[in-house]
C-alpha cells in the first residue's frame, strides 16, 4: 500500500495542464472575436473536469486514512 499511493497521486496531479476544448468549440469560439467568451467557456470546461478528480482524490485520500489507523 505505502508503494502504491505515491503511484496514484503522481497519476493524479501528472494530468497534463488542461487548456483543452473539444476541436469543434474551439474553432468557433476562436473564429469570433470575442476571446472573454472562449476564456470563460474554457474555464468551465476545467471546471467541470477538476470535480471528478477533487472527489476521487478525496476518496482516495480518506481509505488510506482509513487503511493506516
Amino acid at each position: 500500500m505505502k508503494k502504491t499511493l505515491p503511484l496514484l497521486v503522481s497519476l493524479f496531479f501528472a494530468a497534463p495542464a488542461v487548456q483543452a476544448q473539444c476541436a469543434m468549440c474551439r474553432a468557433v469560439l476562436e473564429s469570433g472575436g470575442d476571446n472573454a467568451v472562449a476564456e470563460g467557456i474554457n474555464n468551465g470546461i476545467v471546471y467541470l473536469m477538476a470535480i471528478p478528480y477533487i472527489l476521487v482524490g478525496a476518496i482516495i485520500f480518506l481509505v488510506y486514512r482509513k487503511l493506516k489507523s
